[in-house]
């Protein structure tokens, strides 16, 4: 995941917008429940790890997503995966942390958004820190060139009426080889790293709505999943 933008006010639905950034060639299943051992847990899942950049729990409300940082770019052997912590915080909650060891893991940032509160986590690859947001809007993305993607699009969000006016900016991005772009489309040694995923979750507990698409630029209309 590259770039997520969340509105949150206690006790409203959250309404996160997830785009996620990656390799075209690696496969991925589109959201659904893929984990026996979680029946309340609806998320898209990539194919080669097992574990996803995006999960809702519909009982909940509560939606988790992981971003990649540039500190620490690679795990070390028999380190945990990125693709649990989606799955570990809207099963576990803020007590995620108890359920996996850090130690060799790669970077990244774990948003964990609820009808009650908005917080993140940032592994830096030795140093774990906690920030707890404020009611509003909030946009993050993977770090260094690419938070260029909060001072050109965040207004925009803050200001648009609804997903479908969230759905807009993303459809009027036209993909660019810019980190600071909210579409991407990079090529290098014959090898695309782009946007491959779009979704816009809008998620109370007992009900969950998620739309998306793979290619999210687009006018098409977008995929529907609704549970309760």
């Amino acid at each position: 995941m590259c770039t997520v933008v969340v509105r949150w006010s206690e006790g409203q639905p959250v309404r996160v917008l997830a785009l996620r950034d990656e390799l075209t060639t690696r496969p991925f299943d589109d959201p659904g429940r893929w984990w026996p051992e979680h029946p309340d847990v609806v998320g898209g899942r990539d194919r080669i790890a097992g574990g996803t950049w995006c999960a809702s729990r519909v009982g909940t409300g509560a939606t988790a997503l992981v971003l990649n940082r540039p500190q620490k770019r690679d795990a070390d052997p028999g380190a945990s995966s990125r693709g649990v912590l989606p799955l570990l915080g809207v099963v576990h909650g803020t007590g995620w942390r108890a359920h996996l060891e850090l130690a060799g893991m790669a970077s990244f940032l774990l948003v964990l958004a609820t009808p009650g509160q908005l917080l993140t986590w940032d592994f830096d690859g030795e140093r774990l820190s906690e920030t707890r947001h404020p009611e509003g809007t909030v946009m993050v993305t993977s770090g260094g060139p690419e938070d260029r993607k909060t001072e050109r699009y965040l207004p925009a969000f803050a200001a648009a009426d609804g997903a479908e006016g969230w759905r807009r900016l993303v459809q009027d991005a036209s993909p660019a080889d810019d980190p600071g772009a909210l579409v991407v489309r990079h090529e290098e040694d014959g090898r695309v790293f782009a946007t491959v995923f779009g979704e816009l979750v809008e998620a109370a507990p007992g009900r969950l709505r998620l739309t998306h698409s793979r290619e999210p630029w687009t006018g098409r209309p977008w995929d529907t999943l609704s549970v309760g």
